[in-house]
């Protein structure tokens, strides 16, 4: 019989102190836009969830999701001129 003695010290080797690193911080930080405006579609379609929605509610869901697409935009619009400027100089 294998022992998983030694299997072990491999998957516990780097302790988790339970802290996002300042790298997924900064990830976190770009992407809070587009955060955001999930939350504000997600707001805006649950108030609709157990009731006929009005045009101010259409309007509303409507106005979000073009929240959210100009955000996914801007995001990738930023990550691709991330990447271009970091070629060789």
């Amino acid at each position: 019989m294998k022992s998983i003695a030694a299997l072990q010290a491999v998957v516990t080797a780097t302790p988790f102190d339970g802290e996002p690193s300042d790298a997924e911080l900064d990830a976190i930080e770009t992407e809070m836009p587009l955060i955001q405006a999930d939350i504000a579609l997600l707001d805006a379609q649950i108030m609709t969830i157990d009731r006929t929605p009005s045009e101010l509610d259409h309007q509303r869901i409507r106005r979000a999701r073009r929240r959210v697409l100009a955000a996914r935009r801007e995001l990738a619009n930023r990550s691709a001129d991330v990447s271009l400027s970091g070629g060789a100089a």
